[in-house]
């Protein structure tokens, strides 16, 4: 195999080197995907199809000085794996460039004729040269942990670093969660100066206030923040609270700069002056600063959403958005609904029941939903003995073409696996659905961010019918007393959970730069023509404006290569 691998390596180093894009077309098999992350271009970008992947790398190399691509020396050797239900060889390779070092994945397939081609091929820049994340250098004693006996020691300094007295931040970023933490400790390590500024009281609080019963979805494997990962004394699934402390300790120990207690109120871009003017709320007080670079890192959404409901204004009980909800103990004995059939909603519901309340939950349009043990499955690379990073790199290496059938076979295995979970929710009345063209739930936290539900024993319950299912569409209004239905019955209530989502980002811009902006950079999240999803991780049209969220996952890879486009811009190098 490492034979293979070294001749197919050493044969397209040759072509891209001398740009022969007949040469370089015939290294990759029909259909093959080249997926780039600043290797060869400061951006993120898929290309599909030898011809295309020839000509687009071929521009592409003309500006940049490739000098050389190899093997990979530091990681696993290359091994046979089925990936997206195709046999592969699969290894590591390395690269480097004027720009700096790189590395990646590449998937080779056997060709009718018995060679070996590209299935799939990733390059992603480490680093930009003479910039190691963390650099120090040793001669130099640090000057914000000198002794200096009569004067200032660390704390006093972090306390003068943290006011901005005397400066300006480089970067602002808004939210102090996942997304904003792992941002801003990148750009740390790259010598970025960075505030956060978060409206919560303490980091954390964006978990920590949520709904009692929540826990992480998804193992503890892949959830690991940039540079500081869990120690191994976490369970599987974090609880939030726990979640939520660890989000403070780390700000803290990688001495993040954060405003809490500090709404963001809105700003413009000063195209001449060639950075932003922000207002933000902070201690009691608006606060003006001047960013270059302005980050929106409140999740894949922000703002909840207040659906307008026939007669809403006329229910007399209590009505409470799923993102301040709280716990169900004051509702025992009561009789409570929950709009909305997604993660949030079930939870909700669930604890709601627990607490002792009556309730149901109406459902407006089919969900996806599958157990949670079958949704790990997702996650299986984290599950192998494997260092973290080279995880992160294999999970990079689904382009869009592959992942869409990737979701498919998964999809596929778990209907079958959670059939009988499936038939008694149908039997009871629960609409399903498998997301689009059978890609299922993934897919749908991609392109919508939500719209299926891990099972963790609310399904059990509606099968049981102990949670009762009503269909939006069978509603007539909300009266005082509760829901009137179209047949003329009452279901009387006196709660009304709204577990129905939030506004997008490009909605959350809309409401703190304008119209203006907000139409300038378009849709955020899903996935637009180039097969990367929509204005994350890289630029946009607003010069300055930047997003990061997703998943814990997500926000550790992607973070990376957002911080080392914003040092690049640093650095004039775009």
């Amino acid at each position: 195999m490492s034979a293979i691998v070294e001749h197919w390596v050493a044969g397209l180093e040759t072509a891209l080197k001398q740009s022969d894009t007949t040469a370089i077309a015939g290294y990759f098999a029909r259909g093959a995907s080249w997926r780039d992350a600043l290797g060869f271009a400061w951006n993120i970008d898929t290309v599909v199809e030898p011809r295309e992947i020839a000509d687009a790398f071929s521009e592409k190399l003309a500006k940049v000085d490739l000098r050389s691509f190899q093997v990979s020396d530091i990681r696993h050797e290359p091994i046979i794996v089925t990936r997206g239900g195709v046999e592969v060889i699969e290894a590591f390779v390395a690269f480097d460039t004027a720009t700096g070092p790189g590395e990646g994945v590449v998937r080779l397939v056997r060709g009718a004729a018995g060679d070996y081609k590209a299935w799939v091929l990733l390059t992603a820049l480490c680093e930009i040269r003479g910039h190691h994340p963390w650099q120090k250098v040793e001669a130099e004693e640090d000057a914000s942990v000198s002794r200096e006996f009569g004067g200032e020691n660390w704390a006093d300094k972090r306390r003068k670093a943290l006011r901005y007295d005397d400066r300006e931040p480089c970067v602002l970023v808004i939210g102090a969660g996942q997304a904003g933490l792992s941002i801003a400790a990148q750009l740390k390590a790259l010598e970025i100066d960075t505030l956060i500024v978060d409206r919560h009281g303490e980091v954390g609080d964006n978990w920590r206030k949520r709904y009692h019963s929540l826990a992480l979805h998804n193992e503890v494997n892949g959830n690991h923040l940039p540079f500081m990962p869990f120690p191994p004394s976490f369970p599987k699934f974090v609880p939030k609270d726990k979640l939520a402390d660890w989000f403070k300790a780390y700000a803290e120990a990688l001495d993040l700069n954060v405003w809490m207690n500090s709404p963001f109120v809105g700003g413009d871009y000063d195209e001449e002056a060639g950075h932003w003017t922000i207002t933000v709320v902070h201690e009691g007080s608006r606060r003006t600063l001047k960013p270059k670079h302005l980050v929106f890192a409140t999740g894949v959404s922000a703002i909840p959403v207040h659906p307008e409901l026939p007669g809403l204004d006329d229910f007399a009980g209590a009505v409470v958005h799923s993102g301040a909800y709280g716990d169900g103990k004051k509702w025992a004995g009561k009789t409570a609904v929950v709009l909305g059939t997604g993660n949030s909603a079930h939870d909700v519901a669930q604890d709601l029941h627990a607490s002792g309340a009556s309730v149901s939950m109406v459902q407006r349009s089919p969900t996806t939903v599958l157990s949670l043990g079958e949704a790990q499955k997702l996650y299986a690379l984290y599950r192998e003995p494997r260092p973290l990073d080279e995880a992160d790199l294999l999970a990079m290496a689904v382009p869009h073409p592959v992942l869409v059938e990737t979701y498919k076979m998964l999809t596929k295995s778990i209907r079958q696996a959670d059939a009988d979970l499936l038939q008694g929710l149908a039997d009871a009345g629960f609409k399903l659905d498998f997301g689009e063209d059978g890609t299922g739930f993934q897919m749908k936290y991609l392109t919508r961010g939500g719209g299926y539900y891990f099972n963790v024993g609310c399904s059990d319950l509606i099968i049981a019918g102990e949670i009762g299912i009503i269909q939006f569409a069978d509603i007539d209004r909300f009266v005082p007393d509760g829901i009137r239905m179209k047949d003329g019955s009452l279901h009387a209530i006196d709660l009304l959970v709204t577990a129905t989502g939030f506004l997008n980002q490009q909605d959350v811009v809309r409401v703190h730069l304008g119209d203006r902006i907000a139409d300038k950079i378009g849709p955020v999240w899903g996935f637009g023509d180039e097969m990367e999803l929509r204005n994350m991780w890289q630029k946009t049209p607003q010069k300055g404006l930047w997003f990061n969220a997703g998943s814990m996952t997500q926000c550790r890879i992607y973070s990376r290569y957002l911080a080392l486009q914003i040092k690049a811009e640093e650095l004039e190098l775009t």
